[in-house]
């Protein structure tokens, strides 16, 4: 189990990811030994955007420059909040063949993370099914690491 500073946090354009981040900033503000490390997770093109002449590389570069403007202000709220800035780094993915929380997890698992911090936000039962709910499996998973779940 990869020690409790050792923080991922999952973001995205959504309020609540905000608040998340502002919540480690509170609890992790003053402390000397903190890594955390914004986890940007998107979802692979629709099964039509190829037919319709997407290119895959385009498509990495929009998701990834939308990406960099979440990370930049989730970077001032933390460095704001007294995290130092070289405590803090960025990483993107997309969640090929699987979903978005079992890539949050896998980036977890390989990076020996011993907290996960994600926004919890509202979805309805369909879209739960559908793409699942990250905080739900996160929940669910939390055997050898800590989640914190922010509403």
């Amino acid at each position: 189990m990869g020690e409790w500073y050792n923080i991922l946090v999952a973001v995205d354009a959504m309020a609540s990811s905000e608040r998340a981040v502002g919540y480690v900033g509170k609890i992790a503000g003053d402390l000397e030994t903190v890594s955390i490390c914004l986890l940007h997770v998107y979802p692979e093109p629709p099964p039509d955007y190829y037919q319709k002449g997407g290119v895959l590389d385009q498509y990495q570069a929009q998701r990834i420059k939308r990406a960099e403007k979440i990370f930049k202000r989730c970077m001032e709220i933390l460095v704001t909040a007294g995290i130092r800035r070289d405590a803090i780094y960025c990483t993107t993915h997309m969640a090929e063949g699987r979903t978005i929380s079992e890539t949050v997890l896998a980036v977890r698992r390989d990076g020996n993370f011993g907290t996960v911090v994600t926004g919890k936000r509202g979805v309805s039962k369909a879209e739960e099914f559908l793409f699942g709910s990250i905080s739900n499996t996160l929940a669910r998973h939390c055997q050898d690491f800590t989640t914190w779940i922010v509403g």
